[in-house]
This record gives structure tokens, sequence and C-alpha cells, in this order.
């Protein structure tokens, strides 16, 4: 029976020993770093949030309406031409310069430019709600690729520390085959064990790659080295609560419910565009003649009331289609709150399975442990051949490997389920950062300032700070 090398198991329990040590990358840095850089980095946060900007915008837009609107013109007219006169003809023209003032201002609509007003502040609402979600998003994302780059560098390293050991196995199974202890159907099958470990390595590395170029793009930056998470987050009450809560706090659901509340104020505005309204125009208007002393001096004002007859079917096209809207965003409205109380059964799911898979995987690693051991004892004493301490090794490399996969994936599943109940922003995580406030903007423009006021400096002080960031 052929004896094997006592060494080898010592480097076999060695590069076990090691084998959760992830490479290092830089300095060590821990989730809720990565989180906060996502959150500061996220071009697609800055995207909503301009987004965002533009709704606050509309506001301001339909409330300048009710102010009064002053315009002014003026012109300078030159008319020339001939007269004759007994036979006689003579040149004649004239320069005449005028300015002139107008103001309209909207009296009464039957509620159609309030109604427009409130709807648009619905869709402030609704897109303050859409930049939480996108919050969620990123936040989610970064979470994934942190876990994912984690999971991957440990397969790294127990792949290199099992190429190592697998390289000991072989140089010692040519060293038996020389002296004759072995056949070289022993070196073959350790010459097979190692080409399949470079192979197992070489796929690893190409994961772990990419698990770093998905860190930079949802992160914004270079990974450093990644501590594993001190523990899972708190995750109160049951899947029956999640649901409810889900239904009164996830971004989706009360999103579309702000569009379901401008939708019906739109229906009704369209109803008021039907009816006529009144308002007070009034003008000034100053006349000066370049030729003589002439001039002219007038001024007018009065109360204009307008409505339409027909056009077209315009109006009623109009109306119809705001109906549309709003019918189809009642039933966006139940189609998600479906969706929301699907996705929290999932998430559970999801997370009671991980948590099962990682209970298994422990007791499989405990297992192999106990296996290797053994099947290393039996070798010592001739009872077993290589073959059987690389398979019982490589069933150890398995379930450590299937182990790590299992403890990121219960993260991942945890982080999921905050994500599916709405609590997965920055502010619910606590994280170290600035938070935006959806409302600063909004509370600037909402008065549709004018530029040249004191409120419209201080706004375009913060629209230029905003395009140096």
């Amino acid at each position: 029976m052929r004896k094997f090398k006592v060494g080898n198991f010592k480097t076999a329990a060695l590069a076990f020993g090691l084998a959760f040590a992830a490479p290092v990358m830089g300095k060590a840095e821990v989730l809720a770093d990565a989180l906060a850089d996502a959150y500061n980095n996220s071009g697609l946060i800055d995207q909503n949030r301009a987004l965002l900007r533009a709704a606050d915008e509309d506001v301001a837009s339909i409330v300048s309406e009710l102010r009064p609107i002053i315009n002014w013109t003026a012109d300078a007219t030159r008319t020339f031409g001939k007269t004759q006169t007994n036979g006689v003809s003579r040149p004649t023209g004239s320069t005449d310069a005028n300015l002139g003032v107008s103001l309209d201002l909207l009296l009464y609509d039957f509620g159609r430019t309030p109604l427009r007003i409130e709807s648009a502040k619905e869709t402030v609402l609704a897109t303050r709600e859409g930049l939480r979600s996108v919050e969620q998003q990123v936040l989610f994302r970064a979470i994934q690729a942190y876990m994912n780059l984690r999971r991957n560098s440990q397969f790294v390293s127990l792949r290199e520390n099992n190429l190592r050991l697998l390289r000991q196995e072989l140089r010692a199974a040519r060293d038996r085959f020389e002296v004759g202890e072995v056949t070289r159907t022993d070196v073959s099958q350790a010459e097979a064990a190692l080409a399949l470990a470079r192979s197992g390595l070489a796929t690893a590395r190409g994961n772990l790659a990419q698990a770093v170029e998905e860190f930079r793009a949802a992160v914004g930056r270079a990974p450093g080295q990644l501590n594993a998470p001190r523990s899972l987050p708190a995750l109160q009450g049951g899947i029956e609560q999640s649901k409810t809560l889900a239904l009164r706090n996830h971004p989706d659901a009360i999103q579309v419910q702000h569009e379901v509340s401008s939708a019906e104020l739109t229906v009704r505005a369209a109803e008021a565009a039907m009816k006529p309204r009144v308002g007070l125009t009034a003008g000034l208007r100053v006349g000066e003649s370049m030729n003589d002393s002439d001039n002219s001096r007038s001024g007018s004002f009065g109360l204009q009331m307008s409505g339409p007859i027909y056009q077209g079917g315009l109006l009623s096209s109009a109306k119809r289609r705001a109906m549309s809207v709003r019918d189809q965003a009642r039933a966006r409205l139940h189609s998600t709150n479906l969706r929301l109380v699907q996705d929290v059964g999932n998430a559970y799911a999801t997370l009671e399975a991980a948590r099962a898979s990682r209970t298994a995987n422990q007791e499989a690693v405990r297992a192999a442990q106990v296996a290797f051991r053994g099947v290393r004892e039996e070798a010592k004493l001739g009872a077993r051949t290589t073959l059987d301490v690389l398979d019982a090794e490589q069933n150890l490399l398995d379930a450590r490997t299937n182990l790590i996969s299992a403890e990121v994936d219960v993260y991942i599943a945890a982080y999921s389920v905050l994500g599916s109940i709405g609590q997965l922003t920055a502010k619910d995580l606590n994280l170290n950062v600035r938070t935006y406030d959806p409302a600063a903007y909004y509370n600037m423009v909402k008065d549709a300032p004018a530029e040249l006021s004191p409120q419209g400096q201080k706004l375009d002080r913060v629209l230029k700070a905003l395009g140096k960031q």
C-alpha cells in the first residue's frame, strides 16, 4: 500500500486556514463607506434631482399665469412720398416714434389655473418619490456590488490556496513515482486535478475582475479592502406587517398615488377650460414726431371676457385624453400595489432560503472537514490513495465555496427586504452623507421669482453652484 506524506496535509491545513483572507486592494472599508460614496457619486441620482427641479419649475410656470403680464413695445416709422400741386411736385415725409406698455391680468377662469397648479404640485410630490425610488436602486446596486466583490475575492483566495496544495501533491506524486511507490495513473490524476484547479482559478479571477468593474460603476471609485458587515440590517415585524408597511411607505406606491391625484385634477382643469375667462387689460402709449413738435399720449383699460365657441373638438378631445390618463394611473396604482406585496413576499422567501442554505452549508463544511481529516489519517496508514485525499480536499473546497456564497446571499436578501418595504434610503440606513432636501429648490421657486428680485438672485447662485458639481 502506498504512503502519503504528512507534510502535504500540514500545507492543506494552512491553505484552508488562509482561505477566507480576501486580497488587499487598498485601505480597509466597510459597507457603509461604499454606500455613502455610491450616494454621493451617483449620476442617476443627480439626473433625477434635475428632473425634480424641472417639475418644481412647472409649478412656478403656472403660478406666473396668475400674475400681471406686462409687455413693452417700441417702434420708429419713416413715411415718405410726393405731392403735386398746380403742376409742382414736392417730396413729403415724416418720422414718428412710439412707445407703449400693456398689462394683462387674469381675474377668473372658473378655477382652471388653480387646478393646474395643484396638479403640478402633485406631480412634484410624485417626482420626489421617484427620486427616493432611484436612491433605493442605487444603494441596492452598491450593496450587491460590495457583497459580490467580497464573494469573488474569497473565491480567488480559496482557489489560489487549493492550487498551491495541488502543486505540492503533484510534486509528491512524481517523487513517489520515481521510486516506484505509485503508478503513472496516480501522477496523471494529480496532473488532471491541477489542470482543473488552474481553470477554476482563471474563471474566479475573471469573475473578480468583473466584480471590481461593477463596484466601480455602482460606487463611483475603485474598491479598497472590503470588511465583512458586522451584522444584518434590523428587520422589524413579520411578512404581513411588512406588506402593509410597503403599501404605506414604498416610494413606488406613493408616487403612483400622487400621479392619480394629478390626473384627477387635470380632468377638472380640462372641464374648466371649456368655460369663459375674465381678464383685465390696460395700456399706455406715447408718440413723438421727429419733424415737428407734434406728440400724442393715450391710455386704456378695460375688462375682457372670452370663451370658446367651437375649436374643432380640441377641448373635448383634451378632456377625454385627461380621463384616459386618469384611468391608466388608477389601474397602475392597483398593479403597483400587487407588485409591491409580491416583492415583499418574494424577498422574505429568498431571505429564508438563504438562511437555510447558510445553515446547511455550515454543516457541510463541518462534515467535509471531519471527512478530510479522516481520509488524511487513513492515507498515513496506507488505507487511502492519493485520489481519495484529492477528492476529500475538493469536497472541502466546494463546501467552503458554497458557504461563502450562502453568507453573501443572506446579506443581499436582507437588504432586499428593506428595499421591498421602502426603507433602503440614505436616511433609513443612517449613512454619513449630506442628504438632499427635495423641498429646498421648490421653496425657492414656488412663487415664481423674477430674475432681478432678491429671491431670483439667490436662486441664480444656487443654479451656478449646481452647475459646478
